[in-house]
C-alpha cells in the first residue's frame, strides 16, 4: 500500500496578500524622492519679511542764519578779555568785556589760588556742546572747506574757555575792585545774546540776500578770543538782540512749485538732530527760487552758527516698509476688463481666445492688476502671444492684444515659489520704499518677498 504511487496530487498557488505597510512605505520614499529632487534643484535665495513702518521724505539743504545782529566796537586800545561765555544772555549794563594795557594772566581754574580741583572740571552742557561741534564738523566736512577746520578749532576753544568763566569774572571783578592800573570794564547798551564772532552779515536784512551769499566758497569769520590785542574801534564782540531769526535757503524749480501753497514747514538740523517748525515763504527769482524760513525758537542753540545744514520734514509716510532691492518692474499685455470672463465648470478667471471662424477656446489667466481709471486689466505677458485676438463674452466684440504696461512689484514666496505682486509706491528714501497696504494685488502684513527682486523669475520654486 506504501509503495503504491501517488499520481493525483494538485499544486495551488498562494494567494496574494495586499500589504499597506509597503504602499506606505513606497509612498514615503517618493515623497522622499521629490522633496530631495526638489531641493537640489531649487534656488535659495534670502527673504524678507513685509512689517508696516513709516520712513521721513527728507530734502537736504544748508541754509544762511539771518538775525538781529549788532558787531558792538572796542571804546578803547588793549587786550580784551571777556566777563560771560559765549551764548550768554545779557542785560543792559552787564559787563561784558574788559580793556588792559597788558595782557592778564587770568588762571582760568583758578587752581593756583588754592581752589577745588573740580573746578577745571567741564560741565555736562558744556561736554554736550563740544560733542555737537565735533558730530557737525565730522560730518559736513569737505576737503575744498578746509577752511571750516579753524572755524571746527575756535569754536571748540570758545567753549573749553567758557568753563572757567565763573573764576575769569570773580578775578577780572576782583581786578577791578582793586583799581588795577589800567583794566576798565566795558558794559553792554542793550539786552540780547553775545556771540564771539563777525563775518560781515551783521546787519544783512533779507531784502539784501542773494543767491551767492548761500555759497560757503569764500565765506570767512573771524573768531573773538580773551587776551587778543585791539585797537580803538575793532570789534569786541556781537549782540543778538531779537529770538526771530530765519533761515535762507535755494530750492529748485520742482521743489519750489511743491511747496507753492505750504506756509509752514518742519525742520531737522543736522547739528544736535532737534526739529522745529518755521514759516516759509518762497522769491521766484530769474534763475533760481529762494526759501526763507523764519523761527521764533531756538535762536540762542544756533547763535554762533551763520551756515546751518537742515532737512525738510515734507512727509511722514505710513505703510508697508520693504528694501529697493527687492522691487522689480516687469511688462504685462493690457486688456479691457470686460473682455474677462469664467470657465463653464470653474470659477476661475480667463479670457475668450477666438480660434477661427465662430470657436473659441477659454484659458484662464491671472490678473495682476486692475486699473479702475482705465478700465483695463494687467494680464502676464509671457502666457499670451503678441495679436491674440481676446472674444467678449456674450458678444461678438473681439480685441487683439497689441498694448503692454509695466508694474512695480516684488516677488512673494509664501508658497515655495515666485509670484509677482504689484506694489505702489508711497514714498522713498536711499534704502526703502512705503507702498500701500490692503490692496486686492498687494501686499499684506507679515508676507515673505525675495530680498533681491533681480535675481529670481515667476512661478521658479525657492528655498528660504
Amino acid at each position: 500500500m506504501s509503495g503504491k504511487k501517488q499520481d493525483n496530487i494538485q499544486v495551488y498557488r498562494k494567494k496574494w496578500h495586499f500589504n499597506i505597510g509597503v504602499v506606505i512605505f513606497g509612498v514615503i520614499l517618493v515623497y522622499l524622492l521629490v522633496t530631495v529632487l526638489t531641493y537640489v534643484t531649487a534656488k535659495r535665495v534670502s527673504s524678507y519679511e513685509v512689517r508696516e513702518g513709516s520712513i521721513y521724505r527728507d530734502n537736504a539743504y544748508t541754509g544762511l542764519a539771518i538775525r538781529q545782529e549788532t558787531v558792538v566796537n572796542a571804546d578803547a586800545e588793549g587786550y580784551i578779555n571777556y566777563f560771560v561765555p559765549e551764548g550768554s544772555k545779557v542785560g543792559k549794563h552787564t559787563n561784558v568785556y574788559s580793556l588792559s594795557p597788558e595782557k592778564l594772566e587770568l588762571t582760568g581754574t583758578g587752581q593756583e589760588e588754592g581752589q577745588d580741583e573740580a573746578a577745571q572740571e567741564l560741565s555736562s552742557e558744556e561736554k554736550e556742546m563740544v560733542l555737537q561741534q565735533t558730530r557737525s564738523f565730522s560730518s559736513n566736512f569737505q576737503d575744498a572747506n578746509f577752511s571750516d577746520t579753524y572755524a571746527f578749532k575756535d569754536s571748540v576753544e570758545n567753549i573749553l574757555a567758557s568753563s572757567s568763566s565763573q573764576s575769569r569774572q570773580s578775578q577780572l571783578a576782583a581786578l577791578l575792585q582793586s583799581q588795577a592800573a589800567g583794566v576798565s570794564a566795558y558794559t553792554s547798551a542793550e539786552d540780547g545774546i553775545v556771540a564771539y564772532s563777525v563775518d560781515g552779515y551783521e546787519g544783512m536784512t533779507l531784502e539784501q540776500i542773494t543767491p551767492e551769499m548761500l555759497s560757503k566758497a569764500d565765506y570767512k569769520r573771524t573768531e573773538l578770543t580773551d587776551n587778543q590785542k585791539v585797537q580803538a574801534g575793532d570789534a569786541a564782540y556781537k549782540l543778538i538782540t531779537d529770538e526771530e531769526w530765519t533761515l535762507i535757503i535755494e530750492l529748485s524749480d520742482d521743489m519750489a512749485q511743491e511747496l507753492a501753497d505750504t506756509t509752514d514747514v518742519q525742520v531737522r538740523f543736522s547739528k544736535d538732530g532737534e526739529t522745529a517748525w518755521g514759516g516759509l515763504i518762497i522769491y521766484n527769482m530769474e534763475d533760481t527760487n529762494l526759501g526763507f524760513i523764519t523761527f521764533h525758537e531756538s535762536m540762542v542753540r544756533y547763535a554762533s552758527d551763520r551756515f546751518l545744514d537742515i532737512q525738510l520734514i515734507l512727509e511722514d509716510e505710513t505703510g508697508l516698509k520693504i528694501p529697493k532691492s527687492a522691487v522689480v518692474e516687469k511688462e504685462f499685455c493690457l486688456l479691457p476688463q470686460d473682455y474677462l470672463t469664467q470657465g463653464g465648470n470653474s470659477s476661475n478667471t480667463g479670457v475668450l481666445i477666438q480660434k477661427g471662424g465662430d470657436t473659441a477656446r477659454f484659458e484662464e489667466a491671472k490678473v495682476y492688476y486692475r486699473d479702475n481709471e482705465t478700465d483695463m486689466v494687467y494680464l502676464d505677458a509671457d502666457a499670451f502671444d503678441k495679436g491674440t485676438v481676446i472674444l467678449k463674452p456674450d458678444s461678438g466684440e473681439t480685441y487683439t492684444l497689441s498694448e503692454t504696461g509695466s508694474l512695480h512689484g516684488v516677488y512673494n514666496i509664501n508658497k515655495g515659489y515666485a509670484e509677482f505682486i504689484q506694489v505702489q509706491i508711497l514714498c522713498e528714501n536711499e534704502e526703502y520704499y512705503i507702498v500701500a497696504s490692503g490692496s486686492d494685488y498687494g501686499l499684506v502684513n507679515y508676507d515673505h518677498i525675495a530680498l533681491d527682486g533681480s535675481d529670481i523669475h515667476e512661478d521658479e520654486i525657492v528655498i528660504l
